[in-house]
This record gives structure tokens, sequence and C-alpha cells, in this order.
């Protein structure tokens, strides 16, 4: 039986769905998952990892921001800035200690967000075909001129996903809020350990934006994982034990005495 979420209620009354494993004593690190665009927790790469923090004894979280899954709030009022704020305040409200962020495409954007509004919290971040900027870099450059008219004029415009029988909704709100969160046009100031896990058969956010965020980020500890045949999801079985092996790579390095 699929046990119910927990809730977590936010400041404005909006509400955050959750499930969280508490790790064992004797591990010093935690491990937060936030999933990707009109996605939700109960992925294969988000399940698959619980269960494997809860054999390693390692805390893990994951969660729906507001509009997905079994939170509250409807898709088309969120914006960039509201999930990271969901981020935030999941990371804030239900865990403690130094985390590792593991987010998948636009998760890899709100990990990255709130590693930089947390950087005390947040020890190393994984990023499973992170897509920063997706919203102007992917969507907006994407669209021809008369599909940006149509969502400047109407304010919502449907695409067609490869995902979900349900169109993506695209608000000219997203779009346009977005715009204040834009990472890769200037040097990002994170200098945690980091691991960016890319396939390069991935036809929805380019291999490309991996090696941007390497050369962005100001940490000296970035590791890039490239997977020759592999698509967006990188959730066959191969690929989450790569996921894993990653994790496990990244918990023993930070674990590891400093002489």
């Amino acid at each position: 039986m699929t046990q119910d979420p927990q809730i977590l209620k936010c400041a404005d009354g909006e509400t955050l769905a959750y499930h969280f494993s508490p790790g064992s004593a004797n591990r010093s690190f935690g491990v937060m998952f936030c999933g990707g665009f009109m996605s939700d927790m109960t992925g294969s790469k988000a399940l698959h990892l619980e269960q494997h923090c809860q054999a390693k004894g390692l805390s893990f979280l994951r969660f729906d921001y507001t509009g997905h899954g079994q939170s509250s709030g409807d898709f088309v009022a969120g914006t960039i800035g509201r999930w990271s704020e969901d981020a935030l305040y999941a990371l804030d409200h239900l865990t403690k200690g130094p985390m590792i962020l593991v987010g998948s495409s636009m998760g890899g954007w709100m990990a990255l967000l709130t590693a930089l509004r947390r950087p005390e919290r947040v020890a190393g971040l994984i990023g499973i075909a992170a897509a920063p900027d997706f919203t102007d870099d992917l969507i907006w450059r994407g669209m021809n001129r008369a599909q940006r008219q149509a969502l400047l004029d109407k304010g919502l415009l449907a695409q067609a996903s490869d995902y979900s029988e349900t169109p993506y909704r695209i608000t000219r709100q997203l779009i346009e809020e977005a715009r204040a969160h834009l990472l890769l046009r200037d040097p990002i100031p994170l200098t945690c350990p980091i691991h960016l896990i890319h396939g390069l058969e991935d036809h929805d956010v380019p291999w490309e934006t991996s090696l941007r965020i390497a050369q962005q980020v100001q940490s000296e500890q970035v590791d890039l994982h490239f997977i020759k045949g592999g698509d967006h999801r990188l959730s066959s079985e191969r690929d989450l034990q790569r996921l894993t092996a990653v994790l496990d790579h990244l918990v023993a390095s930070l674990e590891a005495p400093t002489s």
C-alpha cells in the first residue's frame, strides 16, 4: 500500500506534500530531491534514491512543488520564483544539518537557487540533466514569432509533451518572472562539490547546459558525467545505479577526514 504523504503548510496557506525518511545518527549528511517541471515526487529517480538512502542510513526528503503532484495550488499560477521558494521552505522546515541536493531537469535549477540562498546548509549538489534558465534558453527561444505573440497576447500557450498526454501549459508570467532567476549569464558563486550527469542524446535539455553550469560555478570541485546514448529521463536501471554510485562517491568524499 502506498503511504500517504505528510503535509507541510506554507506561510501563505498553500501546502507541500512530502515524504521524509530519517537517517542514522552516525551519518553526517542528508539528501533532498528536487523534481522537474510538471513532474512529481513519485518518479523512478526519487523512489530509487529514497530506497538507496534508507539502506545507507542517510536521511532523505522528496516533495512536490505547489501546483505539482499532491501539493496544493494551480500549476498555471506557478513560477520559478514560487517553486524555488517551495524548495527553500522544504529545506528549512523539513531537514536539519548539511544536505546534498539532487535536482532533476528543472529541479537542477531549483537546487542551484536553493544552494545559493543556503550555502551553509548545502554540502554538495548533483544535477541530472539540470536545466537552469530553460524558460528563456529553451522555451522562449524555441518558439516561433507567432507562438511568442500568442503567448504575449493570451498569456497562456499549450505545448505538446513527450512525457504526458496533458500538454505543458506555458504562461507569460512563467517566462517573464523567471528572468529574475536566470543563472547562466554570470558567474555562479557556489563553491560546494558538484556532480552533473547528462545524456548525450537528451533532446529536451542539451548536454551543453551542464557544461555551461560547470563553467559558470566558482567551485573547483565539479565532475561532469556525460552518458553516451543517454536520454533526458536517465531512468533506466543502469542510469539509476549510476546515479546512486555518484551519490555514494560524493558522500564518501564529504565524510572523508581532512588532513
